[in-house]
């Protein structure tokens, strides 16, 4: 028999669906820390625009921070999840007594950049030249690059050349107004400085390679609280399966490229073209006991070096820092 009342109550129902409040349905967030124009964003922009965050699950909250030594801060003070930052940095908080796990994001690493047409063919070439630096004296790649020339030339390069130190878009800028014979930067920079017509000197692959440390370990990658993840239900898991996901489609994708040229600003066909190259062969695989080897023959490196400021005194290596697919 027709009942009308039931038939009134379905229909008030689907009427009022729609007012529901949202986020009853939304999917678990997690806070990401992000550099403005850095290239964490590229990868949170696939994964929105491929529906991979619906796909695995989350929402992704960025958190807009200032520099990359802002992030860092954010996790500690609570005010983000997951941060993108070096694992050394994440090594020496954990020897602090943190619970901080690693998951890489990227192999890709700066490079030593000089002017196509320079005369300079090696660093032995820099002697009495001025090279810029991105970071301060503590930057990992600028001690890794000094242990090199200790290696290969007997001699420190604060020896033979004058390093200038400064942000990564001054030195940038320095160095195309010719103000400067070389320059130390991050992979981003001296991707946009190949695409317009700089070469590079060595990158730091190549440095890491001649420390035998290798594989070279990526050394920029995904950090959070084991702990805060577990008592908050910080979908962690879900937001590496979801950038794996949007790194695969970066690497074959063109249309994907093209729909985050808004956000990369490249300022010519050429060098955006070079930024491409640079981060999709920085695409890495899952963490390796191989890897772990590397990292730790890098650690007592760079403890040998002295670099306390960098490592932190009373640092040690910690292979449960590295996050592998067993946990």
């Amino acid at each position: 028999m027709f009942d009308r009342r039931q038939l009134l109550a379905t229909l008030s129902a689907a009427a009022l669906a729609p007012l529901v409040p949202r986020r009853a349905f939304a999917a678990t967030p997690v806070r990401l820390a992000t550099v403005r124009f850095g290239s964490v964003n590229w990868l949170v922009e696939t994964i929105k625009s491929e529906g991979l965050d619906k796909k695995h699950g989350i929402e992704i909250v960025p958190v807009e921070v200032a520099t990359n030594q802002a992030g860092p801060v954010a996790l500690l003070a609570g005010n983000a999840d997951v941060i993108v930052s070096d694992w050394t940095w994440a090594l020496r908080q954990r020897s602090k007594g943190e619970d901080f796990k690693f998951s890489s994001y990227s192999s890709a690493l700066g490079a030593v950049m000089v002017p196509k047409d320079s005369p300079v063919q090696s660093i032995a070439d820099l002697k009495g030249k001025k090279i810029g630096v991105a970071g301060t004296a503590i930057d990992k790649s600028w001690i890794l690059l000094r242990a090199y020339t200790r290696k290969t030339l007997g001699k420190d390069i604060t020896e033979i050349a004058e390093p200038v130190f400064g942000a990564a878009p001054l030195i940038t800028e320095e160095f195309k107004a010719g103000r400067l014979d070389a320059c130390l930067n991050f992979w981003t920079y001296a991707a946009r400085l190949a695409g317009a017509g700089a070469r590079q000197l060595i990158g730091m692959v190549d440095v890491l390679k001649a420390l035998e440390v290798s594989p070279a370990p990526p050394l920029v990658g995904f950090i959070w609280s084991e702990k805060a993840a577990k008592d908050k239900g910080i979908p962690v898991d879900a937001l590496l399966a979801a950038a794996h996901d949007a790194n695969d489609v970066l690497a074959k994708s063109e249309p994907a490229w093209e729909r985050l040229k808004p956000l990369v600003k490249p300022a010519s066909d050429e060098e955006f073209a070079s930024i491409k190259a640079y981060f999709r062969s920085g695409i890495t695989s899952p963490w390796t006991a191989e890897q772990t080897a590397a990292a730790e023959k890098l650690t007592k490196l760079l403890i040998e070096l002295g670099d306390t400021e960098l490592v932190g005194d009373g640092t040690r290596f910690d292979a449960n820092l590295f996050h592998t697919a067993a946990g």
